[in-house]
């Protein structure tokens, strides 16, 4: 199951799990384009075409009763769940308070963030652990180096350390099962959203984070690549050894020698 899977890291995420045979459960909120393109049933769709199943369930993860009925269907349908990518995230939203110094940044933005951003993936998880239990599955929380240093603002960085205190403390939990939890830190992503930056005189695309310089989206990684990081991870017998611990994208490309293919 891949949350937040309508377009972006999830949709990436989704669709090398699809090419690695999986049926892959795509959700989130999108069952029709909007400002940016993709659906949870365009994912889906693609999921197939590349070898996998993909079953869309439009679902808000701020609802849990919505979720708890997303989970019901897995254990009806299968009995287990072999992995849980908890990526859903309100990216969109977040965008309008990069940069801000903390007395610029309403309390809206709190409970946006930790909502979806923590709250929905602590809700994910405990709902998969009996399915991930029965399995000896893996779950993987979608975080960001900005829960070690400075990025974006004060609400982001807190938020990222939240999350990866929680995945620390869901390890802890399952250490006595075969259930594997990690960080995963991706790089800056040209998802839909980037992609939007026009390109300059000189056909570059640029984007300034305020406070954080100016990055080349020719350099950004690609949605895939978290994916492969994610089927790298699954299909890893020793992944066990890394529970409980962040982990970026690049350093499992190394690991595990695979490429991002926007590079190829």
């Amino acid at each position: 199951m891949v949350t937040g899977a309508s377009r972006g890291i999830g949709k990436g995420i989704a669709l090398e799990l699809g090419a690695a045979g999986a049926t892959v459960y795509v959700t989130g909120r999108s069952a029709t384009p909007g400002r940016l393109p993709g659906t949870v049933h365009d994912t889906a769709a693609q999921v197939g075409e590349l070898g996998g199943v993909g079953i869309p369930v439009v679902c808000d993860h701020r609802d849990d009763e919505a979720v708890r009925a997303l989970f019901d269907q897995v254990r009806t349908a299968h009995g287990r769940l072999d992995v849980l990518v908890n990526n859903v995230y309100n990216s969109p939203a977040a965008a309008r308070w990069l940069g801000k110094p903390f007395w610029e940044v309403p309390a809206e933005a709190w409970d946006e963030t930790f909502d979806i951003g923590v709250r929905s993936h602590y809700v994910a998880a405990v709902l998969a652990a009996p399915l991930l239990i029965a399995g000896g599955g893996l779950i993987v929380n979608i975080s960001s180096p900005g829960a070690q240093r400075r990025m974006h603002n004060a609400v982001y960085g807190v938020a990222k350390a939240a999350l990866d205190r929680l995945t620390a403390d869901l390890a802890a939990d399952l250490a006595d099962t075969d259930v594997t939890a990690v960080s995963l830190w991706p790089g800056i992503v040209d998802t839909e959203l980037l992609q939007m930056v026009p390109a300059d005189a000189d056909g570059r695309r640029l984007v300034t984070l305020p406070g954080e310089g100016t990055v080349d989206l020719a350099e950004a990684q690609s949605p895939r690549f978290t994916g492969r990081a994610v089927v790298a991870l699954a299909a890893d017998p020793a992944r066990r050894s890394r529970t409980g611990r962040a982990w970026t994208v690049a350093d499992l490309s190394t690991a595990y020698n695979f490429t991002d293919p926007a590079r190829t």
